[in-house]
């Protein structure tokens, strides 16, 4: 069980049962939501569960991006076509017990960091 919730605890979420992948995007869009690279889990839309008012942003015509409308914590990512969802790993409760499989949309990352970690990187 991952338990996790935004900045301000007005969301929360859990995750059941298993997790497909673990990886961090560099992709424009995420790196404009987040800051900086945007680190995930991808898990079935039915293993997890959310409690309070997330807002959504469609921010493609393809996708969209939940978030808290209190304190802004950016906590999901979810494709109009898939039955996955993605969900924040900066926002889940320690011990994570997490690993990271992978970097994606590397193309796209910024130019002032270099990724030196040894994980397979998408492009």
């Amino acid at each position: 069980m991952i338990n996790g919730a935004c900045l301000c605890g007005a969301i929360t979420f859990e995750v059941s049962g298993g997790v497909k992948s673990y990886s961090v995007c560099h992709c424009s869009q995420c790196r404009k939501q987040s800051g900086h690279a945007w680190a995930s889990g991808y898990a079935p839309e039915g293993n997890i569960t959310i409690a309070g008012d997330v807002r959504w942003f469609e921010a493609t015509e393809t996708a969209k991006r939940g978030f808290c409308p209190i304190c802004g914590s950016s906590l999901f990512w979810k494709a109009h076509a898939e039955d996955h969802m993605s969900f924040a790993l900066g926002a889940i409760d320690n011990p994570t017990g997490v690993t990271l499989d992978k970097h994606i949309f590397v193309a796209d990352k910024g130019d002032y960091y270099e990724i030196a970690d040894g994980l397979p990187q998408k492009p």
